[in-house]
């Protein structure tokens, strides 16, 4: 008993003492969920509530590298982009390597996020791609003119009641929402292409860039990723069998810890983000 307590105690003293040498250590990222500004969807990703805890896992006791493991379908471009920044600029500020692991998705924002790694890696059952941009809603002025009711709308501006869902849409909406949607598709395209360069395999899949999303081994195949692998065995492949992963992770509300959201708000947050992972099939 005394000889194992010794050992121990030996063990524990080693990480006190700084000339010994130590083992590698990777900074375990978990950006799980839905990609939205801080208030919508429960404990989903936004920049502001990410920004201590990325600043933690780059600088926090020398990380050799930072992981991230990403399971999310997406949602809003603006937090894709200023998460995804964030990330370059601290891993270039601080010369650290960076590493995806996808596990359910990394679709539409989602694979945005991953592109801020310096490879990526999947299952063969992961969802990558999605690299498009879409507006949907619904619209309504058939049914309140057939129920005989009045919409009565008074706007300063002719453009402030644009894609109104009561009333019949309208050639100028869809040109205006166009005009809108196509340069964060043409900045998603940007971001993936500069992160991803030659390893796209764009003559292979000329929808590369229109939406589509491909399973493990196809978005291998056609650069999106760069190989099948799991977070533990590929950290030991790269760094040694004794890398230290050590885990960086957002604090949970009481309510969210049990899958419970308070309120009519929280109501369509479910059905949004339930949404969004039902264009991927999940």
């Amino acid at each position: 008993m005394s000889l194992l307590r010794g050992r121990l105690t030996s063990d524990a003293m080693k990480h006190l003492i700084p000339f010994l040498p130590q083992p590698p250590r990777v900074s375990v990222v978990r950006l799980s969920g839905v990609i939205g500004a801080a208030g919508r969807f429960g404990a989903g990703l936004n920049d502001a509530a990410l920004a201590p805890l990325l600043e933690r896992a780059f600088k926090a006791g020398k990380p050799r590298a930072v992981a991230l493991v990403i399971n999310s379908p997406g949602g809003s471009p603006v937090q894709s982009s200023l998460i995804a920044a964030r990330i370059r600029r601290l891993a270039e500020e601080r010369k650290i390597p960076v590493h995806a692991f996808v596990e359910d998705a990394a679709a539409s924002g989602g694979y945005w996020l991953a592109c801020a790694a310096d490879d990526i890696w999947a299952d063969e059952s992961s969802i990558l791609g999605s690299i498009g941009v879409i507006s949907a809603g619904f619209g309504f002025p058939e049914f309140i003119s057939r129920h005989g009711i009045e919409r009565r709308v008074h706007t300063a501006g002719r453009s402030k009641s644009t894609a109104d869902p009561f009333r019949p849409e309208t050639p100028e909406d869809l040109a205006r929402l166009r005009g809108i949607l196509d340069p964060i598709h043409q900045a998603f395209i940007a971001h993936v292409t500069q992160r991803r360069g030659d390893r796209l395999a764009k003559d292979e899949a000329p929808d590369l860039f229109e939406g589509a999303f491909w399973a493990g081994r196809q978005a291998v195949a056609l650069g999106l990723a760069d190989g099948i692998g799991h977070l533990v065995p590929k950290m030991k492949e790269i760094y040694g069998d004794k890398v230290r992963l050590v885990p960086y992770g957002q604090r949970r509300g009481w309510l969210s810890r049990f899958g419970l959201r308070a309120g009519a708000e929280a109501v369509a947050e479910v059905a949004e983000e339930r949404a969004l992972w039902a264009r991927i099939g999940l």
